[in-house]
């Protein structure tokens, strides 16, 4: 069904306790608590693979391997790692157990929901498309040895999923970009699952800041009356500030700037509590006046539409124009965190890449 801004209250108002929580302890402790959980779970998972599927799971932690990413379908784009295909149940259970240390409750049912849809795509597309549609093509790779004092990554892909992950065990801390998520259709309209909407409430949050803005700040925030085909940044390995910017928090009322955080929680929600705290005390401390909001396409509902969101560390960008406007490309992106380069940098630089 479709998700109302009731939902979305309740969603935010969620993280915003979270997060407090967070703060409460102190964002260190969060991030050891997220960077602990996470290595416990991928080490259970190596753990549960027979030899022959850890070697093809793992890879050296500064192997190119781990920038190589896309979220087109498999047959177009042929992914490393373990899909969940190839595994028994119980090495099943551990991969889900890992991308939920790393997603949280929420953003795992969103993951899970989006490798479901494959189902509803072939009953669609029916047999003998050009693409395969298989719930089950969902790849779990490792880069270097997770561990609770050292430096390690993993990434969970496939159609519409994009997860990346940089762990630093000795600082406790995690990076969480780029992060993809996508959903073809983004509103089901036949079958017995009609009316469900993977990202809606992504959509809603949009929506709520575009409509809550007079005409002087909409002719700011529109860039554009035609929607881009894509997100701009598509599979870019680093990615800069786009422009035009659109409309500044600076330039909305108290009101206006709750709903931009709304927006920006909503994708934060996606991860596990103590990285979606991490990554809101962040972009506080950039500055919330410093982020800006840009549409683009049309405001009706139904129709072609682009939103993002800047600010001086990320991006969050928001594409719904395929299939005529119901098929949604969504990425958060950070300008010096994507693949852990803040992070891992210094390893990186030390190690013949």
């Amino acid at each position: 069904m479709a998700i109302g801004r009731k939902k979305l209250v309740q969603i935010v108002a969620a993280l915003v306790a979270a997060a407090a929580v967070a703060g409460s302890i102190g964002y260190s402790v969060a991030q050891q608590r997220a960077a602990a959980a996470m290595a416990e779970a991928a080490t259970a998972f190596l753990d549960s693979l027979t030899p022959e599927l850890r070697e093809r799971a793992v890879f050296p932690l500064n192997d190119d391997e781990r920038t190589r990413w896309n979220f087109i379908p498999t047959n177009q784009f042929p992914r490393n790692g373990v899909p969940l295909k190839d595994m028994n149940a119980a090495q099943r259970r551990a991969a889900h157990d890992l991308l939920r240390a790393a997603l949280g409750h929420g953003g795992y049912l969103t993951a899970t929901t989006i490798m479901d849809l494959e189902t509803i795509l072939k009953e669609i597309e029916g047999e003998g498309g050009p693409f395969i549609r298989d719930p089950e093509l969902y790849f779990f790779t490792i880069f270097g040895t997770p561990s609770s004092t050292g430096q390690w990554a993993m990434r969970v892909e496939g159609h519409h999923l994009s997860l990346h992950f940089a762990v630093d065990g000795a600082r406790m801390a995690v990076t969480s970009a780029p992060a993809f998520f996508g959903s073809n259709p983004a509103e089901v309209r036949t079958g017995p699952r009609t009316g469900m909407r993977t990202l809606g409430t992504q959509e809603d949050a949009g929506r709520a800041l575009l409509d809550s803005l007079d005409d002087q700040q909409r002719a700011k925030a529109i860039i554009s009356d035609t929607a881009p085909r894509d997100i701009a940044t598509r599979t870019q390995l680093q990615v800069n500030p786009l422009k035009p910017d659109g409309l500044f928090a600076s330039d909305m009322t108290p009101g206006q700037r709750e709903l931009l955080m709304d927006v920006i929680r909503v994708y934060a929600a996606l991860m596990a509590d103590d990285i979606a705290a991490d990554r809101l005390a962040k972009i506080e401390e950039a500055g919330i006046e410093n982020i800006a909001f840009a549409w683009a396409g049309s405001t009706e509902r139904g129709e072609r539409y682009h939103y993002r969101i800047q600010g001086p560390t990320f991006l969050i960008e928001h594409n719904n124009t395929q299939n005529n406007g119901n098929h949604i490309h969504s990425v958060w992106r950070d300008f010096d965190g994507d693949f852990g380069r803040d992070l891992l940098g210094e390893h990186l630089a030390s190690v013949p890449h």
